[in-house]
């Protein structure tokens, strides 16, 4: 039987906004280290919020970052629904950053502590 989630206490909410950001500044890191341009962070559209687009070459990336606690958690930290957002969410941005002859895909970074960040290049196949 499923059970509805308990809601998170606003304190709950700013602890995890907090590791959300974090995991957003070592996810801009980790693709800095590969040698990805970082061209926005945390773009918001009607669809959704894209974590982070970075460039590499002629490829851009809109790139999903999900933090937890645990690496076990990772494995439950993204579903189709949420990567169909971003894609949504790409969709829209897609004139502002790319050009006519770039490649485009939706990257994932899950980050936890201490661990390296995993990065599932192309994600979204939708």
């Amino acid at each position: 039987m499923n059970r509805p989630r308990p809601r998170k206490t606003l304190e709950q909410r700013r602890k995890a906004e907090i590791e959300g950001r974090r995991g957003e500044r070592i996810a801009g890191w980790w693709l800095r280290l590969k040698g990805w341009s970082i061209l926005d962070r945390r773009v918001r559209t009607p669809a959704g919020e894209v974590d982070l687009v970075a460039r590499k070459g002629n490829l851009v990336a809109f790139v999903e970052v999900k933090t937890r606690a645990t690496a076990a958690a990772l494995d439950f930290a993204i579903d189709e629904r949420r990567l169909s957002r971003v894609a949504a969410a790409a969709e829209y941005l897609m004139q502002r950053y790319a050009g006519p002859n770039d490649d485009i895909r939706v990257d994932v970074i899950l980050i936890a502590p201490r661990t390296l960040p995993r990065h599932i290049e192309n994600a979204w196949m939708g």
